[in-house]
């Protein structure tokens, strides 16, 4: 069976390096609900830590050590939009472990128009998605996952429903401290359509490193992702100083490299204490054509861990007009009962 899992996730992951279709639905996926991740850049496939949050980014990061966690998650994200969600780890044996998880996206209360511009009135839009994630170990250092999720869409009177898996791997060395994932995401597509076009999944494949150096309490991370495709143009002002200049398209190869990459790094001045921070120039250059400030595309958080409870924040500021704020809490049923 261990085999047949590793068959499968090889076979999925040439796939992935071989599909070359951008018309995806759905992005909402790709915000991760894990302000320890959001800190490091919204990308991290290879962190292992006491957070049941990560799961979300690789399910082969759950295990029986996740057992009765619960992780609680808010944010504050552009505009009127807020998302919030809650998940939840039980451990099966010595080797395997079962989770799951409800994650809420709500973008508030819109204008109704119709095709001459008049206006309608008011209508809400939200979606919703549900999974269950089951993960076991392959080996002392390897461990394999597989989450399955089912996603509702709701706006104003039109509704959608999709289904998606996430598959990955980790390998974990603690006596070097290094971390290793590989995680095809959101596979899939939908079961019930909006109209008669269908909507496809944002799938992607990610691979991310993570090491602790040993003579300072400093870790780094690099995840490389949206490796479906090599190009990923986008485009500037002409001037940079006008941002109503004529728009240039940025094609070339550093700019398609960086827009794969995410940088992390976090210092760790105690064992339940950390302090993140993250650059995604993907992020920063999406913003190029709108009024971005200098922090566009860093990310920054802290979180600290308190006897069963664990806290952790985030911010990041895509362009000077959005500010973003997300919150994580944790903590474990059987610390509580003082088991």
């Amino acid at each position: 069976m261990r085999l047949h899992v590793l068959y499968i996730i090889a076979a999925l992951f040439a796939l992935g390096t071989a599909a070359q279709d951008n018309n995806n639905a759905y992005n909402f996926l790709n915000v991760t609900p894990s302000s320890h991740v959001y800190a490091l850049g919204g990308h991290n496939v290879s962190l292992v830590d006491d957070d049941i949050n990560l799961v979300e980014q690789n399910p082969s990061l759950l295990g029986p050590e996740f057992d009765h966690q619960i992780g609680l998650s808010y944010m504050k994200y552009i505009g009127s939009t807020n998302f919030m969600g809650a998940r939840y780890g039980q451990g099966l044996n010595d080797h395997s472990a079962i989770g799951g998880a409800i994650q809420y996206y709500g973008y508030g209360s819109m204008t109704e128009t119709d095709a001459q511009g008049a206006v309608l009135g008011k209508f809400n839009a939200r979606d919703i998605a549900f999974s269950v994630t089951y993960s076991h170990d392959i080996s002392a250092k390897w461990r394999g996952g597989i989450t399955l999720k089912y996603i509702t869409s709701k706006y104003d009177e039109y509704s959608a429903g999709a289904i998606g898996v996430d598959l990955g791997v980790n390998y974990y060395d603690p006596s070097t401290e290094f971390s290793a994932g590989l995680v095809i995401k959101n596979l899939g597509g939908q079961v019930k359509k909006f109209s008669n076009r269908s909507d496809k999944m944002p799938w992607d494949v990610q691979i991310g490193f993570t090491k602790m150096l040993k003579a300072f309490p400093l870790r780094f991370g690099l995840t490389v992702y949206g490796l479906r495709h090599w190009h990923l143009p986008y485009y500037e002002p002409a001037d940079k100083n006008n941002v109503t200049s004529e728009l240039v398209e940025r094609d070339k190869f550093g700019t398609n490299l960086l827009r794969h990459l995410v940088f992390s790094a976090e210092v760790l001045p105690m064992q339940n204490l950390y302090i993140a921070l993250g650059y995604n120039y993907r992020t920063r250059s999406d913003m190029s054509t709108y009024k971005r400030s200098i922090l566009s595309g860093f990310s920054i958080g802290a979180g600290v861990r308190v006897k069963a409870f664990a806290v952790g924040a985030a911010l990041a500021q895509p362009h000077s007009g959005a500010t973003t704020f997300m919150f994580n809490l944790n903590t474990s049923i059987g610390e509580l009962m003082g088991r």
